[in-house]
Order: C-alpha cells, then sequence, then structure tokens
C-alpha cells in the first residue's frame, strides 16, 4: 500500500457498542474529527490522532493507529475489551 485514501481498510475493523463499524481511514478520520474537547485533551486520544496523522505520511503505521484507535475507544468504554 502506497498511499492511504479515505476507502482503504483499517487493519482490521473496529466495532462500537452502538453497532457502528469502523472499518475504513475514512471512518476513522470522521470518527477523529466529531471527537469533543475533553476527548480530545485525553492522552489516549491525542496519541491516536498523532498516529492516525503519522499513518497518513507513512502507510506502515496503519496497523498501530488502528490498535491505538481501538484502545482509545475501549479506554473510554465505547467497544467491548474482546479482540483484536
Amino acid at each position: 500500500m502506497l498511499e492511504l485514501e479515505k476507502r482503504s481498510p483499517l487493519a482490521f475493523p473496529i466495532t462500537l457498542k452502538d453497532g457502528r463499524i469502523l472499518a475504513t481511514v475514512g471512518d476513522a478520520a470522521d470518527y477523529l474529527s466529531a471527537l469533543n474537547a475533553d476527548q480530545r485533551e485525553r492522552s489516549y486520544w491525542k496519541t491516536a490522532i498523532l498516529m492516525f496523522n503519522n499513518a497518513m505520511r507513512e502507510p506502515s503505521y496503519l496497523r498501530i493507529a488502528t490498535i491505538n484507535m481501538r484502545s482509545a475507544l475501549v479506554y473510554d468504554r465505547l467497544v467491548d475489551d474482546v479482540g483484536p
């Protein structure tokens, strides 16, 4: 993968407790863009945002960016703490 696009798949899909599925880079970008100010100040969200920014410049970071995104969602109890 040379370049990430909005339709590029994440390293693995992330299913939220509300039933939504984050499956693409665009899904993740939209979710990160919708974070409120309080969430954006939490260290784990800062890390998730940073890693997605890195992945956009260097696609080899996409797996770790996806893992960081899932971790942030787990910390905020928006996904169950099971799976990849």
